[in-house]
């Protein structure tokens, strides 16, 4: 049984809104806050607790077992705040004093969009990332997204909450994410099962699936340190990092038949991610994809890179892997690590956007439809959380060694092969071949950020009675 207080959580933290669609409605608080707050009293109901999900998750699973393949009709709705959203509504609990002004859930990503390596113009001081305008520096005071089994049911459900808004509120950016059709659903574009290497909370996963150790809540949940007296907004809330990326499909398809090993593509590709495209962990099968292990839930997260890195051994995974480089498991472990690996351990969401490759596309290896992932990820402390996996790890060309064994031979593995990012394109990794694992392979930028911002997702408690009726405002 969890020992959190799951009917204040927001349900997509701890349990993740059921989706085969989702909306994001970005938006800004017009005229006078406090008409927002009135209206935002008539909100809060709509908004799904992590037990409210929950159930819904189980209905699901029951309809299921049960044989029937059509959908529930479901929607779920939640609501965050950037820190531009929260000074217009006079809430400071939750970024000052508590948190330095340099940190980036105040400053925003638009500029934390340098220290991420995204595409841009200027310097750190004045760099203006290559990004969609509506992303524009503290353009955006809060996000509403719904998730649900359809585009009706989503749009039903985010309508109520607009007319409930009304004029409180201006749109500054919609998106839509579906899951992709058929046999693809589950898998982002470039054909990877995703999803399968979410952390399990130890108050929360009394019985975790095999791999990795559950982590404490507060890796995730803000205000879970109750001698410290933390600020009452702050209290079971989680930041959430959004980041808005489009993948060029057809040019990575291209590239990877390419630059074969061995002849096979499909190798190269498994390398690069971590995983084969069904979600079996190369670590466990190097050299050929093992469907069945991929969707076995038993199997395809309990693996640990256990043993590779003291060998300085990359026959099985890559060091510049995507999934080693996000969260490199007995990379830290086995050198007595477990704290600093769980501090950065993130809760991802998230869902598909834009349409499936068109015939054009594939014939000329060349992307004309804007497609990839709405990535979401939640964390008690965006710096120790995606701001350092991003930046620490994914963009590092020098870790896993520079962090863990000075004593291991000199290498660079070089940037994660899918989201690192660097803006001069130095994109170098080795490893991928396991016959030349000095060797280099330049992997061109597959994945660019268009947009983003951090927000803050308040449990339903602070939503009612601190930010709503402004209660302890302050």
């Amino acid at each position: 049984m969890s020992t959190l207080d799951l009917q204040n959580i927001q349900g997509d933290i701890l349990v993740g809104i059921p989706k085969k669609t989702q909306t994001y409605f970005f938006f800004q608080i017009e005229g006078d806050p406090s008409l927002f707050r009135k209206a935002l009293v008539d909100v809060v109901p709509l908004i799904k607790s992590s037990s409210q999900v929950q159930k819904d998750r189980d209905a699901l699973k029951e309809h299921k077992r049960k044989g029937d393949k059509s959908l529930i009709p479901m929607a779920g709705a939640q609501i965050a705040f950037s820190n531009a959203g929260l000074v217009k509504m006079g809430i400071t609990g939750v970024a000052s004093p508590s948190k330095p002004a340099t940190d980036p859930f105040i400053t925003g990503q638009f500029k934390d969009a340098f220290t991420l390596g995204d595409a841009g113009t200027g310097t750190q001081d004045d760099f203006v990332p290559a990004w969609d305008p509506a992303f524009g520096n503290a353009n955006i005071d809060g996000l509403i997204f719904v998730g649900g089994d359809c585009h009706d049911s989503v749009n039903k459900e985010l309508h109520k909450i607009k007319l409930i808004l009304g004029p409180s509120v201006k749109k500054v950016i919609e998106i839509v994410g579906d899951t992709r059709p058929g046999p693809d659903s589950g898998h982002e574009h470039f054909g990877f099962l995703d999803g399968i290497s979410n952390p399990t909370l130890k108050e929360f996963n009394p019985n975790p699936l095999p791999g990795p150790d559950p982590i404490d809540a507060t890796v995730v949940l803000t205000g879970q340190n109750t001698s410290s007296s933390p600020p009452p907004v702050f209290v079971n809330g989680s930041f959430l990092a959004f980041r808005y990326l489009f993948q060029l499909v057809p040019e990575f398809d291209q590239f990877l038949k390419e630059n074969p090993i061995n002849g096979d593509s499909e190798l190269l590709g498994a390398r690069i991610v971590g995983r084969w495209k069904s979600g079996a962990p190369i670590d466990l099968t190097p050299q050929k994809d093992d469907p069945a292990l991929g969707k076995d839930s038993q199997k395809n997260n309990n693996f640990f890179y256990a043993g590779e890195l003291t060998k300085g051994d990359q026959s099985r995974c890559p060091y510049s892997a995507h999934t080693r480089k996000t969260n490199p498991r007995a990379d830290f472990t086995e050198h007595g690590l477990t704290d600093a690996l769980e501090q950065h351990r993130i809760m991802r969401r998230g869902i598909q956007f834009g349409p499936e490759v068109t015939p054009e596309e594939s014939q000329n290896h060349r992307t004309l439809h804007g497609r990839g992932l709405l990535f979401a990820c939640y964390q008690s402390d965006i710096t120790a959380g995606f701001q350092f996996v991003q930046q620490s790890w994914a963009n590092n060309a020098g870790f896993l060694f520079s962090a863990v064994d000075n004593n291991l031979k000199p290498l660079k593995p070089g940037l994660d092969g899918i989201i690192g990012q660097d803006a001069d394109q130095a994109r170098g990794v080795v490893g991928t071949n396991p016959a030349d694992p000095d060797g280099n392979l330049t992997i061109p930028r597959f994945v660019v950020p268009q947009g983003g911002e951090y927000f803050f997702s308040p449990s339903i408690n602070a939503l009612r009675d601190i930010i709503a009726l402004g209660v302890n405002i302050g």
